[in-house]
């Protein structure tokens, strides 16, 4: 996956779409990039681009407006004004005639970063604040608390909705980055707006094949702790020392000869869209991995690295036998109570 750390806010644009009004309140100026703009607009592409939500995705070959005007900015044809415009009209099209989208300020920034150029679009949704109003009522003052609906997102508060645009080239393996967490039922963003198709990256497919081991190890290993050790420790040890994990090798080396646990688990892991050889995100792995998480009869919670759960001089997995597994932390020196 292409985690994009160099990232430079060449210029942006931001419009008005209030599904009240009858049309977008279109700028015609560009944002003064002053430091304050400039440090939020940054860290809400910073936040967007760590997200990890971000889906990859590709164009589909019908004609779509946004991929177009998009395009002719990247490739230096067009204004980011006008091209902004456009995009804008678009959504506000969308919004008008789907009364469950929120009214928002749209904001179409272009990004350089290491990879090169990007056009970001980011559907920023008011957030509810509060606000006092003073009325005066026979002589006396009376102090309400209202709801208002008009401020934009801080830039410590995630986008629900941005796309990131690639200049489009010969053989891409994705032409853009998109966050879309709303309305899990209603993918306009994607379909109808951007046009565009979702395609798993080398971080989803590693969260699925991590998340489809432990969801059939919790279904399948329920009461038996030493399985279930054994299962995670040997799927964990083989996803951060290997660069691809074969899911039919993994399963063999998991179960052996017998048969029915290993039809089971590659059935599961099949109906969870994981099959084949997964190329495992190593950066991911190394930051999602480096701590370990046991929940212990639902009663006892430990937090430890990794490294430290694999040292046996500090803690040890003792099998009993019956099923179930002794947990022991060696040479304490030192706890605190919090």
């Amino acid at each position: 996956m292409e985690y994009i750390r160099e990232i430079n806010i060449n210029e942006a644009v931001l419009h008005i779409l209030d599904t009240n009004s009858d049309e977008p309140i279109l700028n015609e100026f560009k944002l003064d990039l002053d430091e304050d703009v400039y440090r939020f607009l940054l860290r809400h592409t910073e936040r967007c681009l760590k997200d990890e939500e971000l889906k990859y995705a590709l164009f589909n070959d019908e004609r779509n407006i946004v991929k177009e005007v998009a395009q002719e900015y990247l490739n230096g044809h067009g204004d980011i004004i006008d091209v902004s415009k456009e995009i804008a009209r678009q959504l506000f099209t969308l919004m008008k005639s789907n009364s469950n989208i929120p009214s928002c300020d749209l904001v179409v920034v272009s990004i350089s970063t290491e990879f090169g150029p990007l056009l970001g679009i980011f559907k920023m949704d008011y957030i509810k604040n509060f606000t006092h109003s003073v009325d005066f009522i026979d002589e006396k003052i009376g102090i309400r608390i209202l709801p208002e609906y008009s401020g934009l997102p801080s830039s410590s508060s995630k986008i629900q909705k941005c796309a990131f645009i690639k200049p489009l080239r010969a053989d891409q393996e994705f032409n853009l980055m998109v966050i879309d967490k709303q309305n899990k039922d209603s993918n306009y963003f994607i379909n109808n707006y951007l046009g565009c198709r979702l395609i798993d990256n080398e971080r989803d497919k590693t969260r699925n094949l991590i998340k489809a081991v432990e969801d059939w190890t919790r279904s399948n290993l329920d009461g038996n702790a030493d399985k279930a050790e054994t299962v995670r420790s040997a799927v964990k040890d083989k996803i951060l020392s290997e660069e691809t994990v074969n899911v039919g090798e993994l399963s063999e080396s998991l179960f052996g000869d017998k048969q029915l646990e290993k039809e089971s688990f590659n059935e599961f892991i099949s109906s969870k869209g994981v099959a084949g050889s997964i190329e495992i995100d190593r950066e991911w792995v190394d930051k999602k991995l480096k701590r370990v998480r046991l929940k212990i009869d639902n009663e006892i919670d430990l937090y430890l690295a990794h490294e430290t759960y694999s040292d046996r001089n500090r803690f040890e997995i003792q099998r009993i036998g019956d099923g179930s597994i002794n947990i022991v932390i060696k040479h304490v020196q030192n706890y605190i109570e919090k």
